[in-house]
């Protein structure tokens, strides 16, 4: 319980704080409106999903939204650590060390509130791309709010412990952007990777996330109990495992 408790107390103070400053979570959601704006009507006349036909309005927004909700977990997780480096500099996680609060919940808290600030983003992605065009089943947007949270609760927790171990923005900066643009590209977020040659598809299969959109596009187009489908789930909820625990023997030791 007492875990529980200092969690719920780190998160209410993040909340708090990202409150009192809002703009942060609409200019997250910049970028991939734009993209839903401006490249998204050109997959209409791209053939998806294997199809040697042109994909039309509503099956380029189901193939499309899918990407953008991960491509959003994807830049509004990693990019998390900066807060903790400038909470470090401050003097705050030094502040906390010496409270009786649990050295894991001090991350926990923050995950949470990137999980809460993350579903809120994604919900108004959703609703601007129905505005646009995409129809799809509620029980599919439902669970790509799982798979958005099961993004952010292990990408959060690997940006935070990494964050407080290099303990600087200009080495963060440059580590992140390496990792994520490659992530983004060979998972599909754009462009199906079926369009490029074998070994470029062969090297995609390395990133979790394709598999993770890859189950999420199924849903939208109303298949939940598939091969691809229990792939990405377990994909998702075993990469969301192991980077949480990783995230966390990093935190706990640097806050021993």
């Amino acid at each position: 319980m007492t875990f529980i408790h200092d969690t719920f107390i780190v998160f209410r103070r993040q909340m708090r704080l990202s409150l009192r400053n809002p703009a942060w979570v609409i200019i997250a959601l910049v970028q991939p409106i734009l993209y839903l704006a401006l490249f998204g009507p050109l997959l209409t006349k791209v053939p998806l999903n294997g199809s040697t036909s042109a994909a039309g309005t509503a099956g380029a927004y189901k193939f499309f939204v899918p990407g953008l909700l991960i491509q959003l977990g994807l830049f509004g997780s990693t990019f998390v650590g900066f807060a903790i480096i400038s909470d470090w500099r401050a003097g705050v996680i030094e502040r906390f060390r010496v409270t009786p609060v649990s050295r894991l919940a001090i991350m926990t808290g923050r995950v949470l509130r990137d999980v809460v600030t993350l579903v809120v983003q994604a919900v108004i992605l959703v609703l601007v791309a129905v505005a646009f065009g995409l129809r799809a089943p509620l029980g599919a947007i439902a669970l790509s709010y799982v798979f958005i949270v099961l993004t952010a609760v292990g990408l959060s927790a690997l940006s935070y412990a990494t964050a407080l171990r290099i303990k600087s923005e200009d080495a963060f900066a440059p580590l992140v952007n390496s990792v994520v643009v490659p992530l983004i590209l060979l998972s599909g977020i754009m462009l199906p990777m079926t369009l490029g040659p074998g070994w470029l598809q062969g090297i995609a299969r390395v990133s979790p996330f394709r598999y993770i959109i890859d189950a999420m596009r199924e849903a939208y187009a109303g298949q939940y109990w598939n091969t691809v489908m229990v792939e990405g789930l377990c994909v998702a909820v075993g990469t969301a495992a192991v980077l949480l625990w990783l995230g966390s023997r990093v935190f706990v030791t640097e806050n021993a």
